[in-house]
């Protein structure tokens, strides 16, 4: 009987297994715009061949990979097609996609320079032409993580650490029992994963201050109380709602030194478009940012971004030591983020951004933004109520009410040829479209469009 390494000596060399998912990859690829947005219930109820035990001998390499596309492919959300508007979520650049390919057969651990030089490198010039790209301070610096959740929550640690510190107390040495108070100002309509971040901080949601918004979701700035340096103060590129975006200058000009930390997830690419770069105005006075590659950017999942412009804060926030580490006068990139073995997401990134150029950054986000307004501009041609301002790329649709507005919505993802989520906005459940993905073209906005209209008809209403 051939030992477990044996085989998989045979199976790298044979190529098979590789070979056959590269078919199938080529083949879901080829089927996207066929396959169901969403997945048919018998695709769902497929997934139960996966109930098994952990059989005692090993499984061929090939029959693993043909039952994955067999019945995982069937059971996957269309995300990369053109049709799918749920959730804020993008596509993939193909370039981005290959170098992952790659990235994932090199296997990197991008801890620490040593432990891959090419990941070190990579990072460092992702960092670079991201801060020219959204006008950052030059001194800015680069974390890349799993999303904007843990991005948000670094860049919240870093935050509290340095507030803390200016009120003498060191969290590193000390702790956080005992420690002092301190103020914490948020708008009402902030992301959730901003108030999860803040939990995990041991920021207890009664202490937190919130802000009113405006019929938009922007921070009303009038009511932001009076700040001093150790204030955190949490503002918006993008409400995940309206798309809406805070007045950034205006504020700074009010925070007396508060550290502002900014929520970009898909809003902060805006800076990178000519036309649009006007929402972001101020952004470079804020201290820290977070921001998805895999949103509007269309990176493959996983690429969050955490930006700060006091790299001294941020290493002392990320603590990491070990007699056993070895740090260079290069990148050692996990300074910069909480975990330390981790993927190498700069490679994906920087493929992502090297394609596209600044130019193609701006044709993306400009894009989302005009298909937005078309989209708003023929729902209401044909009587649906469109409930915010079309600053980007998010659309909140109403048909009457919010019993109806479920029912609608309900008919439209079980057509299989779209799929788009729900929010509660003033009260009132809504339809939430949003547009991220290079696929969308304008004859889907048009098929969308025609499937509202069929949706509604079908209800009689």
């Amino acid at each position: 009987m051939r030992s477990i390494r044996d085989k998989m000596r045979s199976e790298l060399k044979d190529k098979s297994i590789f070979n056959k998912s590269i078919e199938f990859a080529y083949k879901y690829m080829d089927n996207i715009e066929e396959q169901s947005v969403y997945p048919e219930n018998s695709a769902i109820e497929n997934l139960d061949i996966f109930d098994e035990e952990l059989s005692d001998n090993s499984t061929a390499g090939i029959e693993i990979i043909d039952k994955l596309h067999r019945f995982g492919s069937p059971a996957t959300i269309a995300q990369i097609g053109g049709m799918y508007f749920g959730f804020v979520n993008g596509s993939i650049i193909p370039v981005a996609l290959a170098a992952r390919w790659l990235t994932d057969t090199w296997d990197q651990n991008a801890a620490m320079y040593v432990s891959s030089p090419i990941a070190s490198k990579l990072e460092q010039v992702a960092q670079n032409w991201i801060v020219d790209l959204l006008k950052l301070p030059e001194k800015t610096v680069m974390g890349l993580v799993s999303g904007t959740s843990t991005a948000t929550f670094i860049g919240l640690v870093t935050a509290r650490n340095a507030v803390l510190k200016k009120k003498g107390w060191n969290v590193n040495e000390d702790g956080l029992f005992g420690a002092p108070k301190i103020r914490v100002i948020i708008s009402e309509g902030a992301h959730g994963s901003v108030f999860k971040a803040l939990a995990l901080l041991g920021i207890g949601m009664g202490s937190v201050e919130r802000i009113p918004t405006d019929d938009q979701g922007r921070i009303l700035t009038a009511k932001i109380p009076e700040l001093d340096d150790t204030s955190i103060l949490i503002l918006q590129a993008g409400n995940v709602n309206t798309g809406a975006f805070d007045d950034f200058r205006e504020i700074y000009n009010r925070a007396n030194g508060a550290w502002i930390h900014i929520d970009g997830a898909f809003g902060l690419w805006v800076a990178a478009s000519s036309k649009l770069k006007y929402l972001t105005d101020g952004i470079d006075l804020a201290d820290s940012w977070s921001v998805d590659g895999h949103k509007t950017l269309n990176t493959p999942y996983d690429c969050g971004i955490i930006l700060c412009k006091h790299e001294d804060e941020l290493v002392s926030a990320m603590q990491a030591t070990g007699s056993y580490l070895k740090f260079s006068e290069k990148r050692d990139g996990m300074l910069y983020v909480a975990e330390m073995s981790r993927r190498a997401r700069s490679v994906d990134l920087w493929a992502s951004l090297k394609f596209l150029g600044k130019n193609g950054v701006s044709e993306l986000v400009e894009g989302f933004h005009d298909l937005s307004v078309e989209l708003a501009n023929l729902l209401t041609i044909n009587n649906f109520i469109i409930l915010n301002e079309i600053v980007f790329n998010q659309v909140l649709v109403s048909c009457k009410s919010s019993e109806k507005n479920s029912e609608l919505l309900d008919i439209l993802q079980k057509s299989g040829q779209t799929w788009m989520g729900d929010t509660v906005w003033r009260g009132q459940r809504v339809i939430r479209v949003s547009i991220c993905s290079w696929a969308t073209t304008k004859d889907d906005i048009n098929s969308l469009v025609n499937l509202f209209v069929s949706a509604r008809l079908l209800l009689g209403s």
